[in-house]
């Protein structure tokens, strides 16, 4: 059975660990604290590895999908006995005491505290359903009235935007100017294409103009944004459809319970002494 392992250190970093708020699947039919206690998985050269290590590996994969058999044990011990002979040769070597690597072995250890204090912070502080509507129907409201559909073409000066207009009202295509000319890397290869928009949502320059657009037209002068200068063809409208509640309701947690913890951090940040 092929197993792709991740570092833990990696897989409990701070964002993944406050996505992944709730407890794994057990590994094993016995309870943590017997495997906890156990016998060792495996010894190599006298040296033990513990159970919880193949727990901790194991529920990782689980999450992940991965069937809880006798192949993913197998697969758990073969990796961690690879792992501690890589780790034994790397002693050897003295690479435990250098000076990076030293570094980087103490960021690994932080990060890994820091996401198991974020994962009690998180379920001690949890959003509530109120919390979760209330953003809802604020975001509701943005996207009230009527949706564009539009792409454009980006340029930093203004006069090359006015030379991609002159070139439109001479007849050449939109999308071959936004992939020639367009500075914008994430329309410039779709030829423009934007997307589907409120005027809300879009920088105040960009929203005022295309509500302004019938449909099929382009700014006849360069629109300004803090990215540079645009010019937007209104490709559609249609009445703005917001998502299902229920569609939006998970994401909508995550973003509130990560903007708590933002907030949390700051405050953090204001009654620490910081040199």
């Amino acid at each position: 059975m092929k197993l792709q392992f991740a570092c833990l250190a990696m897989t409990m970093v701070l964002a993944s660990s406050f996505a992944n708020a709730a407890a794994p699947k057990p590994a094993a039919k016995a309870g943590a604290s017997e495997a906890s206690t156990g016998p060792a998985v495996a010894k190599v050269n006298n040296v033990a590895i513990p159970t919880a290590f193949a727990e901790l590996l194991m529920n990782d994969q689980i999450a992940q999908g991965a069937p809880n058999n006798e192949d993913l044990r197998k697969a758990t011990r073969d990796e961690l006995i690879r792992r501690e002979l890589l780790a034994q040769e790397a002693k050897k070597s003295g690479l435990d005491r250098r000076a990076d690597v030293v570094a980087r072995i103490e960021l690994a250890r932080q990060g890994i505290l820091l996401g198991a204090y974020v994962n009690e912070w998180s379920k001690s502080h949890p959003v509530t359903e109120d919390k979760i509507r209330a953003e809802y129907d604020r975001r509701v409201g943005l996207m009230s009235g009527t949706e564009y559909h539009i792409s454009q073409i980006q340029t930093d000066k203004i006069e090359d935007a006015q030379a991609v207009i002159t070139k439109l009202q001479n007849g050449a295509k939109f999308a071959d100017l936004a992939k020639d000319v367009s500075v914008d890397a994430g329309s410039k290869e779709n030829g423009g294409e934007m997307g589907w928009f409120t005027p809300q949502v879009l920088p105040k320059t960009i929203g005022d103009a295309i509500t302004k657009l019938e449909k099929g037209k382009f700014t006849t002068v360069p629109v300004q944004s803090q990215y540079g200068y645009h010019v937007i063809l209104v490709q559609d409208t249609r009445q703005a459809t917001p998502p299902k509640y229920e569609d939006q309701k998970e994401n909508l947690r995550q973003a509130l319970a990560q903007q708590a913890l933002v907030q949390y951090t700051d405050e953090l940040i204001k009654k620490a002494k910081i040199e």
